[in-house]
């Protein structure tokens, strides 16, 4: 028989999701929930060390049987719980500490746009030693604290090297 769309709660998804998270070093990066016939629960999970697909795989049938019990297992939906893709923007300040070391770029909220070394990060904001290319020479300068405030966006630099 098939179920007319529900209306999910996503106060009451929050509150499932933290009870399947359980005791994992895990946060939730995002929550959403499309607005279709077939509604989809997207969770973005990360951790202090990143997110391994078997606490994906876990978490999503814990998450999922919370769901089918309060909403009724013959409710229509599909749920997706994942790790931020690495083009993703990081958005969560506990996301950059793993991160120290790594090159981001930068657009802030003024317009300006850094790249540079993550070099410290603490609950406040990033340190990060900007580098600047002048002609054929790279200049490092000395590193400089951006509060989350001021960042707009910012994502981890892929290399191929």
């Amino acid at each position: 028989m098939f179920q007319i769309p529900m209306h999910f709660d996503r106060n009451l998804l929050l509150e499932m999701l933290h009870d399947a998270i359980g005791d994992e070093e895990l946060f939730i990066v995002s929550l959403t929930v499309s607005d279709s016939v077939l509604p989809k629960v997207t969770v973005t999970l990360d951790g202090p060390n990143g997110l391994a697909i078997q606490s994906c795989a876990t978490i999503s049938r814990r998450l999922g049987r919370r769901i089918d019990e309060h909403y009724g297992e013959e409710s229509a939906y599909s749920l997706e719980v994942t790790s931020p893709g690495a083009d993703q923007p990081l958005t969560d300040p506990r996301q950059y500490p793993r991160h120290i070391g790594r090159s981001l770029t930068m657009k802030l909220a003024d317009g300006t746009e850094k790249t540079g070394t993550l070099t410290a990060a603490t609950a406040e904001g990033v340190e990060i030693e900007e580098v600047i290319k002048q002609k054929t020479k790279k200049t490092t300068l000395p590193a400089a604290f951006y509060s989350f405030g001021d960042i707009k966006e910012a994502k981890v630099v892929i290399s191929f090297k």
